[in-house]
């Protein structure tokens, strides 16, 4: 009788066996995956494609740069070009705040920063025209003095700042916490003043998820639907953003037109997601370089 002399297993080798699981396993849920992205991914940005393209070249031409269209997509980067800019200040400095310094209000001023993620847009919006619209709290004052903000382009940038307030600050607060503060500290013990300090220790640290985050908070502002469709009026070559024209093409039953400007946005979505996908591959190769330092 022969004896099986079995040896224990190095914690290595128990270590792989606990966190792999079996080959039909991953294959199922891999399997999975691709046929989830495939039903509510690949096919619908392909039909989007394909039904701005079904007519031809020159339908799908002549819808985007019909005057319409090109007021939306003026509009569109117009307010993008406003609210980023501002959402990037505010990030930064809410980050900075929250991630660098112990004050009174601090858990309520994260809680503010995350309030546009459990607020409706359409609620957003509502409450905009409840304090500027023309029957709202300052409507009679801004009436009065000749200004406008519900249906005109202020007022769709206010929404848009609105909802896209959380993405570049809860992009950095996270970093900077990881960070610490200690080469804050070690430039200001140097001689390094505030702007220096932030300038040229604090920005190179978080300079890859500020882009990340601004690049999120351009696509969103960009694609925007809810809260600008309340405060917009709906004005055709005015105050009508890409989204907006999207649904009046479509409730106008002008499908190919529809389709062939919706397919701007999802080039958009297309460019926001390969450079989500290089910024994040250039964050890990920073990170890599900052261990072995």
């Amino acid at each position: 009788m022969t004896t099986t002399i079995t040896f224990p297993l190095s914690p290595a080798a128990r270590k792989e066996r606990a966190t792999q699981e079996p080959a039909w396993v991953r294959w199922s849920l891999i399997g999975l995956a691709l046929m989830f992205l495939t039903l509510f991914l690949f096919i619908p940005l392909i039909s989007v494609f394909y039904e701005a393209l079904k007519k031809g070249s020159d339908v799908y031409l002549a819808a985007i740069t019909h005057p319409d269209a090109l007021s939306a997509i003026k509009l569109t980067l117009t307010v993008a070009a406003i609210a980023v800019p501002l959402n990037l200040v505010f990030g930064v400095a809410a980050a900075w705040a929250i991630a660098k310094f112990e004050f009174r209000g601090k858990n309520l001023l994260i809680t503010l920063i995350d309030l546009p993620f459990s607020v409706s847009p359409v609620v957003s919006g509502l409450i905009y025209v409840l304090v500027f619209g023309l029957q709202g709290w300052l409507g009679p004052w801004l009436a009065e003095h000749d200004l406008k903000i519900i249906f005109a382009v202020p007022g769709i940038v206010l929404a848009t700042v609105f909802v896209t307030v959380p993405f570049i600050a809860r992009e950095l607060i996270p970093l900077m916490q990881a960070q610490g503060t200690e080469e804050e500290e070690a430039a200001v013990v140097l001689g390094a003043s505030g702007w220096q300090t932030f300038y040229h220790v604090t920005l190179p640290n978080i300079k890859w998820g500020l882009l990340y985050g601004a690049i999120l908070c351009n696509a969103r502002a960009m694609g925007e639907f809810g809260a600008v469709s309340v405060v917009s009026g709906h004005i055709r070559g005015s105050t009508n953003t890409l989204p907006l024209h999207v649904e009046i093409l479509y409730n106008e039953y002008n499908f190919a037109a529809a389709f062939a400007v919706a397919s701007l946005l999802a080039l958009l979505a297309l460019v926001t997601l390969a450079l989500k996908t290089l910024i994040e591959a250039r964050n890990k190769q920073h990170q890599k370089q900052r261990g072995h330092e």
